[in-house]
């Protein structure tokens, strides 16, 4: 489906407001978001699920992880691309970030279990396994944090849908480096 990179000036006057916040939040406006902005609906729940997973309570690196862990399983270039920018730009070991984008696992235990909950969390529709929610509760997070992952999972998928619908929606040039397959 051809999907178009909407900008301001193109988008459904409901649309622009938006546009704007996200353009204030984060010095311009995503591919993605200008793909979808045709859907005012759509725009706005996306923007609603952005601010929702930006929860600074949550440790930033494990949000990212489980937004890349998703990106991987849902074959979501886009989202794979901006989350292993933002984790390098966090810190994370190239190893890891590479790891990750192949489906393997960082060598960080709480790391891991994060990727393997988030990435069972996609691929099994949210039936993950006992084992696998053992494992993150055991390697140190709590039932309220793995809800958290959920809330990432969630945005992750939606961008993946769109991407793959969009059959690719252009990299932003900050995302060009970190490019997918």
């Amino acid at each position: 489906m051809h999907l178009p990179i909407l900008t301001p000036q193109t988008a459904p006057p409901a649309s622009r407001p938006i546009l704007d916040t996200i353009a204030a939040d984060l010095g311009f406006v995503p591919n993605l978001a200008a793909t979808i902005a045709a859907s005012p609906t759509l725009l706005a729940g996306f923007d609603g699920l952005r601010r929702a997973v930006n929860d600074a309570s949550f440790d930033p690196v494990h949000r990212e992880i489980a937004g890349l862990a998703v990106g991987v399983a849902v074959d979501n270039a886009y989202g794979v691309a901006f989350h292993s920018t933002v984790l390098a730009q966090l810190g994370l070991d190239d190893k890891d970030i590479e790891a990750m984008r192949r489906g393997a696992e960082p060598g960080d235990r709480l790391q891991a279990a994060v990727y393997a909950f988030a990435a069972a969390l996609a691929t099994d529709r949210g039936a993950v396994s006992d084992t696998i929610v053992q494992r993150t509760l055991d390697a140190g997070l709590e039932p309220a944090d793995l809800l958290q992952l959920v809330t990432e999972c969630a945005f992750a998928s939606l961008v993946g849908l769109i991407d793959n619908l969009a059959g690719r929606v252009e990299l932003d040039q900050p995302l060009r480096p970190q490019a997918w397959k």
